[in-house]
């Protein structure tokens, strides 16, 4: 398939992603923006016992119905509790015990009045108010009732769900592995950053930009650096990563000169073409390819170019291949802020920075595929439509959120 609609295209890929199958055990610490194999449920209530809220005295409601300023109820202290500790006793009417913020509720009690309202005097506490059968009280299971799924299978472990498993003494959890990408970038202008630049070369910008984001979603990279303008000598060290790579995704190579050779390059891994050429600019001359059952994506050598398909295509893909459902991107309609003069014959993203709380959008001076300078600070795309014309400061666009 040739030319294919960018929806058309994520579904197809999607379509033959495989997920991989395999778990392991981490440990909470390294559990953040991993994806949880298996529904996790309360083992037990959280709190697991009634307890204080705040700083106090633990009583019993009862006898303090007639308290006022003028007349307060008077009841002797038979203790103190903190935190982690246990009063083992049971406090009986006419009694008081103190508490600390986060202690077990002593048997007999069921309110507890503040430290700063009372007054204590040779062992009796003074309450100016009556208080209400739990007043200040904290009831086990407030937070969490045993057997309550407290995360499914597939989401997304963030600060909050980490902090849940903690509650329920997790150390570990069981998340899927992470993607296993092999990427490289091709051309024999490229320069790894450090080496000497010389006429007509070119630092590879494409494999830091990609293994970076890469990085930010969790996925595990080995680095190719950068592939010659051989067919062969490519075919060859891509080959050696089928075994172990979800997805091979390169840079450059894919347009129609001479030196784009990964059309070449799927014919002797060999590969079968699942299309080329996406309905959208930047990034037209991309190509998808399948081997031995790992997936392959070739993007455009020009860096926006390979930035935004990277977001639009292989992001939904590691998604998946990370065994969680493709996160949609947020789609908002925004005011442009500024004038874009081009007239949109095709579908075409531009990089943009969204200002969500005014429902504002601008967009940088400088968008051509091959600039990567004025993307830093862009947080969205500006989806337009084939057939749009030039644009003007207040037009309303649709944008999507990275």
């Amino acid at each position: 398939m040739e030319g294919i609609e960018l929806e058309q295209a994520v579904e197809l890929l999607l379509t033959k992603a495989k997920v991989p199958q395999e778990t392991e055990e981490v440990p909470l610490t390294s559990a953040l923006g991993r994806t949880l194999a298996e529904d996790v449920r309360a083992d037990f209530d959280n709190p697991p016992f009634d307890r204080s809220p705040l700083d106090g005295y633990a009583l019993i409601a009862a006898d303090t119905v007639d308290a006022t300023r003028e007349n307060p109820a008077r009841l002797r202290l038979v203790g103190e509790e903190c935190a982690g500790d246990f009063f083992a006793g049971t406090v009986n009417p006419g009694e008081a015990l103190c508490i600390m913020t986060g202690g077990a509720m002593p048997q007999g009690t069921d309110a507890v009045i503040r430290q700063e309202d009372v007054t204590v005097t040779n062992g009796l506490l003074e309450v100016p108010y009556p208080l209400k059968h739990h007043e200040n009280y904290c009831l086990a299971g407030e937070d969490i009732k045993q057997g309550t799924l407290l995360i499914r299978q597939g989401e997304v472990l963030d600060a909050p769900r980490i902090g849940v498993l903690a509650s329920q003494g997790h150390a570990k959890v069981k998340v899927c592995r992470r993607p296993r990408l092999a990427l490289g970038g091709t051309g024999d202008e490229l320069l790894q950053p450090g080496e000497p630049l010389a006429p007509g070369k070119i630092y590879n910008s494409n494999l830091y930009l990609l293994a970076a984001r890469l990085q930010e979603l969790g996925a595990e990279t080995k680095i190719l650096g950068i592939i010659p303008d051989d067919p062969q000598g490519a075919a060859d060290q891509l080959r050696r990563c089928l075994d172990r790579a979800d997805l091979l995704l390169t840079t450059g190579g894919v347009s129609v000169g001479k030196k784009d050779i990964m059309h070449e390059v799927i014919k002797l891994l060999p590969a079968q073409r699942l299309f080329w050429g996406v309905q959208m600019k930047p990034g037209y001359p991309l190509l998808a390819y399948e081997a031995a059952g790992t997936l392959g994506l070739a993007l455009s050598g020009n860096p926006f170019a390979a930035y935004t398909t990277f977001e639009l295509l292989a992001r939904p893909l590691i998604d998946k291949l990370s065994g969680r459902t493709p996160r949609p991107f947020p789609r908002l309609k925004a005011a442009l802020k500024n004038d874009f003069p081009k007239a949109s014959p095709g579908r075409r993203f531009i990089r943009a920075c969204c200002d969500i709380a005014t429902g504002t959008v601008s967009i940088p001076s400088q968008h051509s595929s091959g600039s990567l300078f004025s993307a830093i600070g862009c947080n969205a795309l500006i989806n337009l439509p084939a057939g749009t014309g030039k644009l003007a400061a207040g037009d309303r666009v649709e944008v999507l959120l990275l």
